[in-house]
């Protein structure tokens, strides 16, 4: 049976419903690769050691080669030594790498079908607070009986909104143009303003 998004009003009442675009199949595979490369794609890759040749000092042969008795050493930053070099230890990198347009949207399309599965999408109406103050956002989330990690997303920026969720660490946002797999799977609900979700539906349309 297909599943239909309900729709609410600013003040969290119902007001009707809509056909689901998110009734397909879900790719728990696609959607692990796409979320493993925008994980990698945040690391910072800083972590950084010295070999012997980098560390500072050194250069002196600390001991004659023959005659002392004590094994032989070329330097006192030899990776033997305290404060010496590391051996095949980390040094930046760039861990970024890419995907297809195609592949990133289609697990985009699984991720969304898998919150409408378990019926966590929501339809804003209009998303417009009566002021930009997170009291207006608490109604609204009592009203939609919102309390988990929450993704709101738009069409356009929302300044008022961004405002009011700044002091509410549950709440996220998102465009509709640079929304991702991992936004969705990390909150527990889902909420589409009507433009927002006019913008997806465009944007997934060509995945068969």
């Amino acid at each position: 049976m297909l599943k239909k998004l309900t729709v609410y009003d600013i003040q969290g009442k119902k007001i009707g419903e809509i056909d689901s675009l998110f009734n397909g199949k879900v790719n728990p595979a696609l959607m692990a690769q796409a979320v493993q490369m925008y994980l990698a794609n945040k690391r910072c890759g800083l972590a950084s050691t010295k070999t012997r040749g980098e560390v500072s000092g050194g250069g002196k042969k600390p001991w004659r080669q023959k005659g002392t008795g004590r094994a032989r050493a070329g330097s006192i930053r030899s990776p033997l030594w305290r404060h010496g070099g590391v051996v095949f230890g980390p040094h930046p990198r760039n861990f970024h790498y890419g995907l297809s347009p195609k592949i990133r949207n289609a697990a985009l399309l699984s991720a969304l079908n898998e919150k409408n599965n378990q019926e966590l999408i929501l339809v804003l109406d209009k998303i417009a607070l009566p002021q930009a103050k997170s009291k207006e956002l608490k109604k609204l989330l009592d009203g939609l009986k919102i309390k988990e990690k929450v993704l709101f997303i738009f069409n356009k920026m929302q300044e008022d909104f961004q405002k009011a969720a700044r002091n509410i660490p549950t709440v996220a946002m998102a465009m509709a143009s640079g929304l991702n797999a991992l936004d969705v799977l990390k909150a527990k609900k889902i909420v589409f303003s009507r433009d927002a979700l006019d913008f997806i539906a465009g944007r997934l349309k060509p995945i068969p």
